[in-house]
């Protein structure tokens, strides 16, 4: 009996929904794939293709922010599974294509790379990284703040989102306590009350006004900079992003 759960237990196959954060090439005909799942978080899985399949299935379903169902061999103490299925669930109609779309598209890989490296099951957090990439992709106009937007929304999920009921006018926002104090913290990890607002004004996003705030490219890169500040300060070894320089000149 002993035997047989055994191999029943290295049969076990792990059906779920992904979002692909980054594609490294593994020998000649495999790929690692970290996964952000629905089921359980970020996975990181071996994906093994024939050479006459090998251009089309990496391009397809290996971009970045792909949306695929995926079947896994599900093994007890094995650090990466092998990728026995995979297909595209959604198929993006701009994302790809478009230089701006693409630029984010890239940039929003790599930071959630860094946010939920540790991250476990949270269907919910989920679902709002897949409705907010299929919002963008079907997007026309007001994409220009939509990383901004996204970062600070997605700081709901992993438990700093800053408290918005402190918020008044002239006031610091506390970097390290995620909140707008009328008294200059005895740290240097805050913004004054103009970058604040700013702050403020982020909180307020949302996908349906996206497109009524402007902002001009300075103060974007500025909001980028101090937002990013934020996380580097609630999640230990968050990295420097080198997709960055690619949004400075958005």
């Amino acid at each position: 009996m002993m035997r047989k759960n055994a191999i029943f237990a290295s049969e076990m196959e792990h059906k779920t929904r992904a979002i692909v954060l980054r594609a490294v090439k593994y020998g000649e005909d495999k790929f690692i794939i970290d996964f952000l799942t629905r089921d359980s978080g970020r996975e990181s899985s071996i994906w093994k293709i024939s050479k006459s399949r090998k251009a089309k299935v990496a391009k397809q379903l290996f971009q970045p922010l792909s949306i695929v169902d995926v079947v896994t061999d599900s093994m007890p103490n094995k650090q990466l599974s092998h990728i026995k299925e995979a297909r595209l669930s959604y198929v993006y109609a701009s994302l790809p294509f478009e230089e701006r779309k693409l630029s984010l598209a890239f940039f929003v890989a790599e930071f959630l790379m860094y946010a939920t490296r540790n991250l476990h099951n949270d269907s919910a957090m989920f679902d709002f990284v897949e409705q907010s990439l299929i919002w963008l992709d079907a997007a026309d106009k007001g994409i220009a703040n939509f990383h901004l937007m996204f970062m600070i929304r997605m700081s709901r999920f992993l438990g700093f989102f800053p408290d918005m009921s402190s918020h008044h006018q002239g006031y610091v926002f506390d970097l390290r306590e995620g909140r707008f104090s009328g008294d200059i913290p005895t740290h240097r990890d805050y913004l004054l009350p103009e970058d604040a607002n700013k702050m403020h004004i982020l909180m307020r996003m949302t996908p349906s006004n996206l497109h009524c705030f402007k902002m001009t490219r300075k103060e974007r890169n500025r909001v980028i900079d101090f937002s990013l500040q934020f996380y580097r300060l609630h999640i230990p070894q968050f990295g420097e992003m080198k997709t960055l320089a690619i949004l400075r000149e958005l």
